[in-house]
């Protein structure tokens, strides 16, 4: 009887010290991985003699040669080289050409060391039809700066899984305009390629919500923020600031992206929202009763985060870059706002 008891309590010992030291293994692996999103990987800034090559991920470039031949002539006066992908002039329907092609020519960018910026020729649509063909294998070694909005969208939430930052900023058919309509998209564009400070003073809002926050800056195209939910492809936004824009929504529409999202835990520890350019908004014939910043505050009215309004960047010709993945300082007030990325 006695070895008996002294048998159980032996068990029930090593019992316990198995839950106690197995609970404080997992603990150690989940303070892991948070530190590893905490920084990204930088890829290095570019400097005069590199390589950037233009690719086409999403929607055809019909009739679109000339802003491809700007682009590069843009890359040139910088002291950069231009290559563009075999593929990116092919037409199949929507897209610049099959899947395969367009993966084809971004797999080939980004595995070819003599590269170090991948610039997106424009969005459209395609790029998530891509996402599950491309490997990092050779990325993860010798990671290079991936550049686009847009559309592009789904492509920076996948590079900032993997661990890198990203540059959302113009793209080859933004030179469709007069470059000197287009200064500030332009010079931020250069600044942010070869590591100049980037900092932002935003125009203020009444619907501005006040307070100072830091994090690493992440989101984009609000569409496909929505589209990306539910795969391995959505992004953590816990203690990070998330940027929004959009263009040719219905009001009820934004509003379903953003309840998705909300609904999703998207703002449950969200540090901050910054709101770009949300244009051609498109009628309805119900009415939907209020202005594009109250509906964005009626849906974030649950959480005491600041919301900056009136951010440059977007679909329209003022579209300041800006590095996904990277910490940013972000001051909101109601007669402005300012937006510092940590260098």
């Amino acid at each position: 009887m006695y070895i008996y008891i002294m048998s159980r309590i032996t068990l029930f010992t090593i019992l316990l010290c198995a839950v106690f030291f197995c609970g404080k293994t997992t603990v150690s692996a989940q303070n892991t991985t948070f530190n590893k999103t905490t920084t990204l990987i930088r890829p290095p800034y570019l400097k005069t003699g590199d390589t950037v090559a233009i690719v086409a991920p999403s929607g055809i470039l019909r009739n679109r040669t000339a802003e491809v031949e700007q682009a590069k002539n843009l890359l040139k006066s910088w002291g950069l080289h231009a290559v563009v992908g075999k593929n990116v002039f092919n037409q199949n329907n929507h897209f610049a050409g099959t899947d395969a092609e367009r993966a084809e020519d971004f797999q080939k960018a980004m595995d070819d060391p003599k590269i170090s910026a991948i610039w997106c020729a424009r969005g459209g649509y395609g790029a998530v039809r891509i996402l599950d063909k491309l490997n990092y294998t050779k990325f993860r070694k010798q990671p290079k700066w991936i550049i686009g909005y847009s559309d592009i969208t789904a492509i920076h939430n996948q590079v900032h899984n993997e661990g890198f930052e990203s540059l959302h900023a113009m793209m080859c058919t933004s030179l469709q305009d007069n470059n000197e309509t287009i200064k500030e998209t332009i010079s931020t564009f250069k600044d942010a390629l070869f590591g100049n400070p980037l900092s932002y003073t935003l125009q203020g809002s009444k619907h501005n919500k006040t307070g100072t926050t830091s994090g690493l800056l992440v989101g984009g195209n609000l569409s496909i923020l929505y589209s990306m939910l539910g795969s391995k492809t959505s992004i953590d936004t816990k203690n990070k600031i998330l940027f929004i824009e959009e263009i040719g929504e219905y009001e009820y529409h934004i509003d379903r992206m953003l309840q998705s999202l909300k609904r999703a835990g998207y703002f449950e520890h969200c540090k901050g929202v910054i709101v770009g350019d949300i244009t051609k908004v498109r009628r309805n014939t119900t009415q939907w009763g209020s202005s594009v910043e109250q509906l964005i505050l009626d849906v974030l009215t649950d959480y005491n985060i600041p919301v900056a309004f009136n951010m440059p960047a977007g679909h329209e010709k003022d579209n300041r870059a800006m590095i996904f993945g990277r910490a940013v300082q972000l001051n909101v007030s109601q007669d402005q706002s300012t937006v510092v990325f940590q260098n």
